[in-house]
């Protein structure tokens, strides 16, 4: 039996993992990284899926400084058009003391996109860009998750810089132990079964 589902265990810093039967295009074997959750709603962003656009194309000023894959994610389906991009800082460091982030949790932090990256990426292990956002309204979230939509489990900071060769999905899921980790074999769609 995996572990009942609740909306007080989401909290910033952790990992919405779309269940293996969501069907729904934005978030099929996602993993979102909660950066905001409040009465008011929660934000986060998609960590697995890649896109082609170059980050050079969208942030110049910042292209050599991602991890690789040097291209621009996509956080989620809410106002793509807008960058967001997240770091993790190198041991020791904190975010309330490193000029240019606003910290999340731990050492994971949003990085502010007018500053000056020369200055501020000696203190990052790494960073990626994101494009869009995913966003749920009071009581969305608790309604998907109440119908079994998410499993909400604990964020690593290198969860943040996976890169998209692995399978960040199953990955996730995994390390949670059984009964949960079988849902990593899971097909999906039980039809291919």
């Amino acid at each position: 039996m995996v572990p009942v589902r609740a909306i007080s265990d989401v909290e910033q810093g952790s990992l919405l993992v779309a269940d293996p039967s969501m069907s729904d295009p934005n978030f099929r074997r996602t993993v979102v990284y909660v950066l905001h959750h409040s009465e008011e709603g929660t934000l986060g962003v998609v960590l697995n899926r890649p896109s082609e656009i170059p980050v050079d194309d969208v942030l110049p000023s910042w292209a050599g400084h991602v991890v690789e894959p040097a291209s621009v994610f996509v956080g989620g389906p809410v106002e793509q058009d807008t960058p967001l991009c997240l770091a993790a800082l190198r041991t020791g460091e904190r975010a309330s003391a490193v000029p240019g982030t606003i910290g999340v949790r731990g050492p994971v932090a949003l990085v502010v996109l007018d500053a000056d990256p020369d200055l501020l990426v000696p203190r990052l292990r790494g960073m990626r860009v994101f494009a869009g956002y995913a966003g749920w309204s009071v009581g969305q979230l608790d309604s998907e998750i109440q119908r079994g939509d998410w499993l909400v489990v604990p964020a690593l900071p290198a969860d943040v810089l996976a890169s998209p060769d692995t399978d960040l999905w199953g990955h996730v899921l995994r390390r949670q132990g059984v009964p949960t980790a079988l849902l990593a074999t899971h097909p999906g769609d039980l039809q291919l079964n």
